[in-house]
């Protein structure tokens, strides 16, 4: 498993890549060291182009494609991330990006993907409309198309983000992602397990949209009918063919986090550290208030894979977090 995946692929992305994406930093936070009685340690890939880390996976992706099928363009579906990270990759390598968007995608949201250069096709009232819109219309242009996480390409980009977070600090023990469709997690879980198979990776799902964290437990591969996060970047209703068999191959474990504790930790940052993260973003440090006894870490890297998020939820966002209190975790001193 993960054969098509392996880490010394991830270092090369890392170093190819240095010179397109950002180098995001990785912050520490005394307040909540000393809250959670460990050293934590915020990959803010927040700041990355695009705002979140799918751009290191779509410009890996796009770096692997010859120039003829450059010429033919790339299309995708998303109403998100995804998107932007594609459309911008698109542009600085010279490719025409088609990107397939629900027709409820908010505006702003369609007008970053398109300040970025790409096409923007609404249509349907779902991402899965959307999505087999696109896959239809790929056949047609022979386009080569950019899946959002079932891509050992895109895989590979998402973890050279692993390479350099060890890099700057290599006593990170225990790494906390969060899952939508896998892409990320495995990337990062390849890469990490690469530099140092001691460490351990936990993925984060919301518990209104929990198909991996239900595969990963069980012998079967659970698909969703429905799903329903305010983390609306890890709303996937079913886990990557490519993924799913990386993540039970190389995570550690997988636990899920309530919208009440993903809204907390958008606020907690916000108050704190004067961060903003969206939901998906904010999925890996609600899992280390909500399950901090049972993450046994001196040097614990929480991933924080976004910050796009929808400012006009935030009356909502602070409604849940007050019905959960991360400042209510159990104190400990830490061990310096």
């Amino acid at each position: 498993m993960g054969d098509c995946l392996k880490g010394e692929l991830v270092h090369n992305a890392w170093k190819r890549l240095g010179h397109i994406v950002h180098r995001t930093p990785l912050l520490t936070s005394a307040t909540t060291d000393n809250l959670l009685g460990k050293h934590v340690y915020f990959k803010m890939e927040n700041q990355q182009k695009t705002g979140a880390f799918k751009f290191r996976g779509a410009s890996y992706k796009l770096m692997q494609l010859k120039k003829s099928q450059l010429r033919k363009g790339v299309i995708t579906a998303s109403a998100g991330n995804h998107a932007q990270g594609v459309a911008l990759a698109a542009r600085k390598l010279g490719a025409k990006a088609t990107i397939f968007m629900p027709e409820g995608t908010p505006l702003a949201k369609v007008n970053a993907t398109r300040n970025y250069g790409a096409d923007v096709v609404l249509t349907g009232e779902s991402f899965q409309e959307a999505y087999k819109a696109s896959v239809e219309h790929q056949k047609e242009l022979g386009a080569t198309y950019v899946h959002p996480f079932d891509d050992y390409d895109v895989m590979t980009g998402q973890g050279t983000m692993v390479m350099e977070m060890l890099r700057q600090e290599d006593r990170i023990d225990t790494i906390l992602v969060p899952i939508g469709g896998g892409g990320l997690i495995s990337g990062v879980a390849v890469a990490a397990k690469h530099v140092n198979r001691n460490i351990k990776v936990i993925g984060v799902q919301a518990s209104g949209a929990p198909a991996i964290f239900q595969s990963y437990h069980s012998n079967s591969v659970k698909k969703l009918n429905t799903v329903s996060t305010i983390a609306d970047g890890i709303a996937v209703k079913e886990p990557g063919e490519l993924t799913l068999p990386i993540i039970r191959n190389y995570v550690d474990d997988v636990v899920t986090v309530t919208d009440e504790e993903i809204a907390s930790a958008i606020v907690y940052m916000l108050e704190r550290n004067k961060t903003l993260m969206e939901g998906a973003g904010a999925a890996a440090l609600a899992a280390l208030f909500a399950h901090n006894d049972k993450i046994h870490s001196r040097h614990c890297g929480v991933i924080v894979s976004g910050g796009n998020l929808d400012i006009g939820k935030m009356a909502k966002i602070q409604e849940l977090a007050n019905q959960s209190h991360p400042m209510e975790t159990k104190k400990t001193s830490i061990a310096l």
